[in-house]
């Protein structure tokens, strides 16, 4: 099967089934019903999240995600959860909204994929209303020295077949550098191989400057 061929068809099906297991799916549910007012969804892919977000909360939800390829599944689960929902073909290193547009930003699984993740991050700061909530649920890099070094060797490998993700990167630094803090963090080993497995996920605010 040509690269192309793998890219456009059993990508998106394999991104489907692996961000769509159960124990994804309960990630999400700790950290999406916390969205509301006018929300930003960064990589919202397959539209795997629309069903963990509280309507009674949420106004309209902006999906970015530069893969128009996933855009079919997004739509079918936007149009089941019955919200209001633009979808963005663009990456989040340039978010294409004024400051302060944006009431809640939520990202899960994605930080692990934009190509420079600490502009996102500096654009999701500048579109969030001051003290706005960022909801996040990724997996990263592992605190034991083991599991790291493993996370280091596979991504070579592992980052040119899963679509540019990143085994190995530290969540709470980025989100440091980026100029948030986190009132809220929680950590810990999901079920599964370590190295894919260590998850960070909670809720951070832009610092007071």
């Amino acid at each position: 099967m040509c690269w192309n061929c793998y890219q456009r068809r059993v990508f998106p099906w394999a991104l489907d089934i692996a961000c769509g297991l159960p124990m994804i799916g309960r990630m999400r549910q700790k950290v999406v019903p916390q969205a509301h007012g006018r929300v930003l969804e960064v990589g919202i892919g397959t539209g795997l999240n629309m069903p963990h977000y509280d309507k009674t909360r949420v106004t309209r939800v902006t999906g970015l995600d530069p893969a128009l390829e996933l855009q079919p599944r997004a739509r079918r689960r936007i149009e089941a959860a019955g919200l209001p929902v633009d979808l963005v073909g663009l990456s989040a290193e340039r978010i294409p909204r004024p400051d302060a547009s944006f009431d809640s930003v939520v990202v899960t699984y994605s930080l692990c994929t934009i190509p420079d993740p600490l502009a996102a991050l500096r654009e999701m700061r500048r579109v969030l209303v001051p003290a706005g909530p960022l909801l996040f649920c990724e997996h990263g890099r592992a605190p034991d020295g083991t599991v790291a070094r493993w996370q280091d060797r596979l991504q070579p490998w592992w980052g040119p077949l899963a679509g540019g993700c990143h085994l190995n990167r530290d969540i709470p630094d980025l989100l440091q550098a980026a100029g948030f803090e986190c009132p809220q963090l929680h950590t810990g080993y999901l079920p599964g191989p370590k190295p894919w497995t260590y998850h960070y996920w909670g809720m951070a605010q832009a610092t007071a400057t």
